[in-house]
């Protein structure tokens, strides 16, 4: 395939566009950790909301929903639309109290929740553990999709790819900081809807595909319901089930993070005040699971008519390396076919959602490697340049070891995967550290080394042959990590009453969970009401699930349901706004008051 100079054009406009505000920022971003990694917590809702979307959409997304719809269906959806459970329930119930905790990194939390030895050594674990396991895994799928995406359209080699984007990714994180990003971020979220809208329309006019209409009639029914088989029951209890009954809550995922977590607790950290932070995270709730979803399925339907088999793609792109050929490869396959000028938006748009992806991950995981770990244990008297130019080295070291790592993983569904169960189990303390006292380190260490063990160990025995049902990658690990660290919970001691009444002081959570050392040291109840957030949460889900649906079923020619699940996405917005406005009555909580 060739790009026209016409695309050339275009692609250089966007991306000048896109990393200008890189440069703008980049003196501001040299002041101090604070400016690096938090924005100087000054940035307003509408900007942190669109970064956190911006984040995940990247160029490993469509390529993932792409395999999911090619292989089980638009039901197969579920796996990922069930953590809209998880992200409204950080907007009404966690978002308030990260913000109000004014540390810089979510990790930081720790040695605030916990106290001693145990609490610093869940907070280096993790930081190890986070900010370069979890995170060059998540950078390594997100490269391997634009390995497969720059070998389609531009006839590059994997290690081409893999030095010119890490290059272009290590200037523009280590110049802009977390200001660069989030302006950045943006431009790029602009650049890359108008190239999936643009791909969407043009996959549409094929004519093996012949509009909505032909897309609806030629294909199986199957393939485009919205909810599973329930006749394959292996299906609904992998797609669906599992996913709602036991995923959302029990799994650590980031950007999906049960109590929020990693980029989208450093996102709210940033906000202005508690108002802000609360109404990024909706925002960014509303258009991950709303507003993007449908163009990358359309895409990825019409995939099924142009190129029905793997055969059909490999025929296509004769080019393109035996070992990249998969069903994921069928959404870069399908932009192929746009025209001139709109092709070089679509390869603009997706380097724009690359770089907006890697520069978050990248400034997300030198925050936990340089000030939670290099920082908290090792140099602790240096300057904020210093630590700013620690955290650009870091930055290029995180970048090689996840352009490593593109060797390992094979396709975007499996690092996918291997993230779900890696994080499962993990999820159910996230949530209620927050809102129970007797929650201690220990639990939280027990939580993360048998979830890791045990996920690892299937992963492994899964590449040698073993045939272990999908069902089981997640149950399994969910049910060891939890049983072991409700043990280790109960076997060690809780953390001492001056640290909880300290933290409870700082963040003031809600509920019962704390009554014991709210009445002990006589401290004044929550400003928060449980009863709003949980209206606010399902009111949300109501809200989101409805308007997704809803244009799916629009989309089908479906007007009636269509019709139906707008009116309720009506109500539920009208609902939310009225429980939004009490909510934020409540002043923002000062500690000073309660010292």
């Amino acid at each position: 395939m060739q790009l026209t100079p016409v695309d050339w054009w275009v692609i250089a406009i966007c991306l000048m566009a896109s990393f200008a505000p890189a440069i703008f920022y980049a003196r501001r971003a040299s002041k101090g950790t604070t400016e690096f990694f938090a924005s100087g917590r000054a940035a307003p809702w509408w900007l942190i909301g669109t970064s956190m979307v911006a984040t995940t959409f990247s160029t490993d997304t469509p390529n993932l929903v792409t395999d999911f719809v090619r292989t089980k269906g638009v039901s197969h959806n579920w796996v990922w639309w069930a953590f809209l459970l998880t992200g409204m329930m950080t907007v009404f119930f966690y978002s308030r109290l990260w913000r109000r905790s004014k540390v810089l990194t979510d990790l930081e939390i720790y040695e605030i929740r916990y106290e001693g030895k145990s609490a610093a050594f869940v907070r280096g674990f993790r930081s190890i553990y986070l900010g370069l396991f979890f995170n060059c895994i998540t950078m390594a799928t997100v490269t391997l999709a634009a390995v497969k995406i720059a070998n389609v359209m531009l006839g590059w080699e994997r290690i081409q790819t893999v030095i010119v984007c890490g290059l272009v990714c290590i200037v523009f994180s280590t110049l802009s900081g977390l200001w660069g990003v989030l302006v950045s971020d943006i431009l790029q979220f602009g650049i890359a809807m108008a190239g999936v809208l643009a791909a969407a329309y043009f996959s549409l006019d094929h004519p093996d595909v012949g509009g909505l209409a032909g897309l609806v009639s030629k294909l199986d029914p199957k393939t485009l319901n919205l909810l599973p088989d329930f006749g394959d029951t292996e299906l609904v209890l992998t797609v669906l089930i599992i996913p709602l009954a036991v995923q959302w809550w029990s799994t650590w995922y980031p950007g999906a993070e049960p109590g929020g977590g990693s980029y989208i607790a450093q996102r709210m950290l940033a906000a202005k005040d508690e108002r802000h932070a609360m109404g990024a995270t909706l925002w960014f709730n509303v258009a991950h699971y709303a507003l993007r979803p449908w163009p990358w399925i359309i895409v990825a339907l019409c995939s099924m008519l142009v190129f029905p088999t793997l055969d059909s793609i490999q025929e296509a792109l004769p080019h393109v390396s035996d070992d990249l050929i998969g069903n994921d490869l069928a959404y870069p396959a399908m932009l192929t076919l746009l025209p001139s000028g709109l092709l070089g938006l679509l390869v603009a748009s997706l380097f724009c959602a690359y770089v907006s992806t890697m520069s978050t991950h990248l400034n997300w995981g030198s925050s936990y490697l340089v000030h939670d770990f290099y920082r908290r244990f090792f140099r602790s008297d240096g300057s904020e340049r210093h630590y700013v130019w620690v955290s650009r080295l870091v930055t290029v070291g995180l970048t090689v070891a996840a352009g490593l790592l593109v060797l390992v993983v094979d396709t975007a569904s499996e690092g996918f995967s291997l993230l779900l169960s890696v994080g499962a189990g993990t999820g159910l303390i996230y949530i209620l550290r927050w809102f129970w006292w007797r929650i201690n380190a220990w639990s939280e260490i027990a939580a993360m080394i048998s979830s890791f063990v045990t996920a690892m160990s299937m992963f492994v025995a899964n590449k040698a042959g073993a045939e272990i049902p999908g069902s089981f990658n997640i149950v399994v690990p969910v049910v060891v990590s939890t049983i072991t660290w409700v043990l280790v919970m109960y076997m060690t001691s809780p953390t001492n009453r001056e640290t909880l009444v300290r933290f409870y002081k700082l963040v003031r959570p809600a509920g019962p969970g704390w009554n014991s050392i709210r009445e002990e040291a006589d401290l004044p109840p929550s400003p928060d009401s449980l009863a709003h957030g949980l209206l606010g949460w399902v009111l949300g889900c109501m809200l989101v699930y409805s308007a997704l649906f809803g244009t799916g079923s629009l989309l089908y020619g479906n007007y009636v349901t269509g019709g139906i699940c707008v009116a309720i996405a009506l109500v539920s917005a009208i609902g939310l706004w009225r429980i939004l406005t009490l909510i934020w009555r409540v002043p923002d909580v000062d500690p000073s008051t309660t010292s």
